[in-house]
């Protein structure tokens, strides 16, 4: 065994690790980067970049299908279904390519291994060739997490899938069952549906898309509906044998049906596990995450955490963040991780973006809250390109005028949401966006109107005067 001192060590090259790399490199550290998989992580080799390739086809090929109404005919459209998970993996490689070119070019060290604590100052590293002891003066954990287990479902990516498995099938299912209701499901159960499959969505809890504000879930569920998902909500799933035609699903109900497919989505769970943590002197939380401060550094001295790992929310721009604030942090810099407007997007159609407080959360804040909504209907660029459900749905505080949440679904939501998160992270009031010319036409004028809206002077909605 091979024993050697480094700078630091960053585990785990996902977007919150090669992020927090490539910026502590700028920084002028010498930076050493394990992981055990590939770079880019579970985001850009099997998650968000990867899905959001299939759903963009899913929704082309939809669109074909329907272009006639358009005075477009489209005869013979068809979906090759190894062509297009062969496209998916080039966007994938053109992404973990120049991850590992920008990663050699600041000058960090890449090892493709297993990483294990060995005490607070030292991890053995197994690679192909052998293992090594590496001693550093700091580290980053950022391994990331993983698809929750259903008990009884094992996952074995034949007829029973997790969202690794959905992303690479060879062909189209006829049936697919999707286990949980939460944005995975739906998502990659949106794409499904748009190239063929008959979809049934199941999800235990009272309504699709937990925490999100119900009237946007509405607008995607009635979606989901319109083409052909049917929806079993507060209902569980109880157990499943394999038979000849796929999976024999029973529900909580005691009713019995049989699948092609079974994609179970019931969440994630973070990868605290297997890493040696308690050598290093660090314990998970009883929620498996690995408890963390303002600047992202564990209770141990020099050791830091980031990303999925760290906490909620389990977003890949957050652990991009994170992992700044930590590099900087080791750096010597006064920071911290205070971010006050914190994005997110669910790829459904049509599709959803949130940040800041809900209708909900800002009343049982004691705000006073004044509400603005504003439909795709009436936004001429909505309708000039065929897209005109959802709508845009401002919160604001009575009292001082601030802007306290923006909520979309709808058209270029994930698009729109850019705006509103600076809006509020800037401590911007209603008025502010009101107050700011948008292009014409554009999708984003429907957040002015809403702006406008919750004044009680929307242009292109008429509202009884108060």
């Amino acid at each position: 065994m091979k024993n050697r001192t480094v700078d630091v060590v960053v585990i785990g090259a996902g977007p919150a690790g090669y992020v927090s790399a490539i910026r502590l490199a700028q920084l002028g550290k010498k930076v050493t980067v394990i992981d055990r998989a590939e770079l880019g992580g579970v985001c850009l080799n099997r998650g968000c970049i990867p899905s959001k390739a299939l759903i963009f086809a899913g929704s082309l090929y939809e669109r074909m299908n329907h272009a006639s109404e358009m005075g477009i005919t489209v005869k013979g459209a068809a979906i090759d279904m190894p062509k297009l998970v062969s496209w998916k993996e080039t966007v994938v490689k053109k992404l973990t390519g120049g991850v590992g070119s920008l990663l050699k070019a600041n000058g960090c060290e890449v090892i493709a291994g297993e990483a294990t604590f060995a005490s607070p100052k030292s991890l053995v590293v197994k690679t192909s060739s052998g293992e090594e002891t590496l001693t550093f003066n700091q580290c980053v954990i950022a391994v990331g997490s993983s698809p929750a287990k259903l008990p009884g479902f094992e996952v074995d990516q034949k007829n029973i899938l997790d969202s690794t498995g959905a992303l690479d099938q060879q062909s189209i299912p006829k049936t697919m069952l999707c286990i949980g209701g939460g944005y995975i499901g739906l998502e990659l159960g949106t794409f499904y549906a748009k190239v063929g499959t008959k979809v049934t969505v199941v999800e235990a809890g009272p309504g699709l898309l937990g925490g999100v504000d119900p009237a946007l879930t509405a607008v995607v569920q009635k979606n989901l509906v319109k083409r052909g998902v049917e929806l079993k909500i507060g209902v569980g799933v109880k157990s499943q044998k394999t038979v000849k035609n796929g999976v024999e699903v029973t529900f909580a109900d005691g009713k019995s049906e049989v699948f092609e497919k079974v994609l179970v989505t019931i969440g994630r769970s973070p990868n605290g596990k297997n890493f040696g943590l308690e050598k290093a002197g660090i314990a998970l939380d009883d929620k498996g995450f690995i408890p963390v401060g303002p600047n992202r550094e564990t209770k141990v001295k020099g050791i830091y955490a980031i990303g999925d790992i760290a906490g909620q929310p389990l977003l890949a721009h957050k652990g991009s963040k994170e992992g700044i604030v930590a590099a900087e942090a080791i750096a010597g810099q006064k920071t911290v991780f205070d971010v006050l407007a914190m994005p997110a997007v669910i790829f459904t159609d049509p599709e959803i973006a949130t940040v800041g407080y809900t209708e909900a959360e800002a009343k049982q804040k004691g705000f006073d809250v004044t509400i603005g909504m504003f439909p795709m209907a009436a936004n001429g660029r909505a309708l000039s390109v065929a897209e005109p459900d959802g709508f845009v749905k401002v919160v604001g505080d009575k009292k001082t005028g601030r802007l306290l949440g923006v909520h979309i679904v709808g058209v270029e939501a994930s698009n729109i949401i850019a705006e509103a998160t600076l809006a509020i992270e800037m401590g911007a009031r209603v008025e502010d966006l009101a107050l700011t010319v948008h292009a014409h036409p554009t999708v984003p004028e429907s957040l002015m109107e809403a702006a406008e809206a919750a004044l009680g002077h929307a242009i292109h909605i008429f509202q009884k005067k108060k």
